[in-house]
């Protein structure tokens, strides 16, 4: 494949935030996140998270077309339902590295981009001064409804990417459903890597 993955920062970002509002949409819509995502809600999310001193998006460009992304920010800049859970356990957000959406196009998984976007990531924490990155993944039950046979967490690679599960450190986030008529609270469970 003649995927180029690189870093977005600033006005790239801004440039982008269309493709990555469009690819949100449709990789969030399947299990687990089942996300009914709409361009007015993405408009304003996305334009916040570009606004978040020293941010990145890492992109993965087949030709001029964004078929995957990947973001991070520093905690401190992120909304409250994200910072509370480890400002209340008394960790510091100054030098956590919060690692946003992670979506690519189904056709391009398995060839090595996930690991480039967690390695340009975790290259955007440690020049900014971070000592860990962290992120949180939405939480289903096994016996969902909505979950495809052939589904496979990815737990045992965010495992060998070093991360590891921070137990009872949790947020909840509320979005709307695909068959749902309002937004529905979520459990979300935290992963973290320190180095």
């Amino acid at each position: 494949m003649g995927i180029e993955v690189r870093p977005l920062t600033g006005n790239e970002i801004a440039a982008a935030l269309d493709d990555l509002a469009a690819l949100r949409i449709t990789v969030f819509a399947a299990y687990p996140y089942l996300y009914d995502g709409d361009a007015a809600y993405e408009a304003d999310y996305l334009t916040e998270y570009a606004a978040a001193p020293d941010a990145v998006l890492v992109a993965a460009f087949d030709g001029a077309r964004i078929v995957g992304a990947a973001t991070a920010a520093p905690m401190m800049h992120q909304k409250a339902e994200f910072r509370e859970p480890f400002e209340a356990r008394g960790i510091d957000t100054a030098r956590l590295f919060y690692f946003g959406e992670s979506v690519l196009l189904p056709e391009y998984r398995g060839h090595g981009i996930g690991h480039a976007f967690f390695d340009q990531r975790e290259a955007q924490a440690v020049a900014c001064g971070a000592n860990a990155a962290c992120f949180a993944a939405v939480v289903r039950a096994d016996d969902h409804p909505a979950k495809p046979q052939d589904y496979s967490p990815l737990d045992a690679f965010w495992a060998r990417r070093g991360y590891t599960v921070v137990p009872d450190l949790t947020t909840e986030l509320a979005w709307k459903e695909h068959g749902g008529e309002a937004e529905r609270v979520n459990l979300m469970q935290y992963w973290m890597r320190q180095w």
